[in-house]
């Protein structure tokens, strides 16, 4: 018997529902730690993509568990997220302390104004992105949320192989995943 899961045009999966954020972020940590990659892992895309690709909006969670229309997005860890949260306001605060200090030399000024036009203006730019990293944090928060309402959050496990498959579904039910289960999918990769 091979040792292989599905069928050379399937990919099998662990698949699991979570009541909250805390311990579905203890699965996914475990899955890692256990040699599950980043991209075997995803979760349930905003309400808009779902609505935008299967025409309608869900009212459970359980309704898109085993379905290969559900659009999904990558899983993002919260230290990738804070580091572009951090790039926003880095970047926007740089951007704008260059452009001050290339208008304040343009229009002769010294360098002491250059200097303080600069800082202003980063000043400025830092804020805006402060804001809109605020913004973005907020809406990873919304999209949680609606999907809690709707009865959970789900957690999608690509596996390759018998072992991975039983190894997905102990971590996800050792981290209070409920209706655990595998289901075969079309791989797009030979679609």
């Amino acid at each position: 018997m091979s040792d292989e899961a599905g069928s050379p045009e399937t990919r099998t999966e662990a698949v699991a529902v979570f009541e909250d954020g805390e311990h579905l972020q203890a699965a996914i940590d475990d899955l890692l730690q256990q040699g599950f990659g980043q991209p075997e892992i995803s979760l349930l895309a905003s309400d808009k993509a779902v609505e935008d690709k299967l025409g309608h909006l869900y009212e459970r969670v359980q309704q898109l568990e085993d379905s290969e229309e559900v659009p999904r997005k990558a899983y993002v860890s919260t230290e990738e997220r804070g580091n572009a949260q951090g790039g926003l306001i880095g970047g926007l605060m740089y951007v704008g302390a260059l452009a001050a200090a290339g208008a304040v030399f343009a229009s002769g000024g010294t360098l002491g104004v250059a200097l303080a036009g600069a800082a202003a203006a980063g000043g400025a730019g830092g804020a805006a992105g402060a804001v809109l990293a605020k913004f973005i944090g907020d809406r990873h928060a919304d999209e949680l949320q609606t999907q809690l309402d709707r009865g959970g959050l789900l957690l999608w496990v690509r596996t390759r192989d018998r072992e991975m498959e039983q190894r997905a579904q102990e971590i996800l039910r050792r981290h209070a995943g409920r209706d655990v289960h595998l289901h075969e999918m079309p791989d797009p990769q030979t679609a």
